[in-house]
């Protein structure tokens, strides 16, 4: 399994960062756009929970796949005609349809974070509801694909390479927390984070991940960015924190759906959703604290 997971990520992060460098505001909207969509059909199992194992079951199945897909790509089209990508940022000011998608982003996470510490006795709220888990997972991707855009967006006219520069800060926190609970957590790993969402975390596998997270990014930052100590330290720790429950979140959709991944589309990672589990918490947040602390 580790041996996949190093081919799969050898292959993607360099696709990745070549799509982030080398793509064009609309392209990159339109890369980003898919890569959500493809989120969104996997989300859909997780609204789309059916014990019969029947055609006409799979059937239905799909179909409500497939309209949760839909009402995420109509979202993301609205959003892109509303807001075009030479209009995210004006005058140093983010589009404030963009700044209320991120803020509610933002407040999404925080009740996700109360869902995951109190599963599973929480779910009796949501777990036979098609339509908050729909909702749940409107508020996953949207955010994110806007946190993405608005990043990448920032300051392009006068550099078109800062924005991506800003994204692999996001990639450095979320890779280094990730690296880091995955080795810290198998060589120290003692103290379960949460048992009923995800047994195999371990508390000291995710604080190794976010000092893993803060070393890497404040190595780079050093070399390549000119963001101010204290500030970045805060982004960090908050971006890692956040990350983590990104994870936990999409555990928690999974176990009620009783799926162990959320696709098979990644050799070693299982879906899409399982490889961007984290960036969809992280994008949004990151985004809002530089809006704060930077911006």
């Amino acid at each position: 399994m580790l041996k996949q997971r190093i081919i799969t990520a050898l292959i993607l992060a360099p696709l990745t960062l070549a799509a982030v460098f080398f793509l064009s505001l609309p392209w990159f909207a339109t890369m980003v756009g898919f890569v959500t969509l493809l989120g969104a059909w996997e989300w859909g199992a997780f609204i789309a929970v059916n014990s019969d194992n029947s055609n006409e079951a799979a059937q239905d199945n799909r179909i409500i796949r497939s309209i949760f897909t839909v009402s995420v790509a109509l979202l993301i089209l609205s959003l892109s005609v509303i807001v075009p990508t030479d209009t995210i940022w004006q005058q140093g000011q983010l589009h404030p349809l963009y700044f209320a998608t991120l803020l509610v982003g933002g407040l999404w996470w925080l009740l996700s974070a109360v869902m995951v510490c109190f599963f599973p006795k929480g779910q009796a709220v949501w777990r036979n509801s098609d339509f908050l888990k729909g909702l749940f997972g409107q508020l996953t991707l949207i955010p994110f694909w806007v946190g993405l855009m608005a990043m990448r967006a920032y300051g392009y006219p006068n550099d078109p390479m800062f924005g991506s520069v800003l994204i692999v800060v996001i990639f450095m926190i979320v890779w280094g927390a990730d690296v880091g609970a995955y080795f810290v957590g198998r060589q120290f790993g003692r103290r379960k984070l949460m048992p009923n969402v995800s047994p195999g975390k371990t508390i000291e596998g995710a604080l190794g991940g976010i000092v893993t997270a803060v070393i890497a990014t404040f190595v780079a930052n050093h070399f390549f960015y000119n963001i101010e100590p204290i500030a970045l330290f805060v982004i960090v720790l908050l971006t890692g924190l956040s990350s983590v429950f990104g994870d936990l979140s999409e555990s928690m959709f999974k176990r009620t759906a009783a799926i162990k991944d959320s696709g098979n589309l990644l050799p070693g990672h299982g879906g899409i959703l399982d490889r961007i589990d984290s960036l969809t918490a992280a994008v949004p947040l990151f985004s809002l604290l530089y809006l704060f602390l930077v911006v």
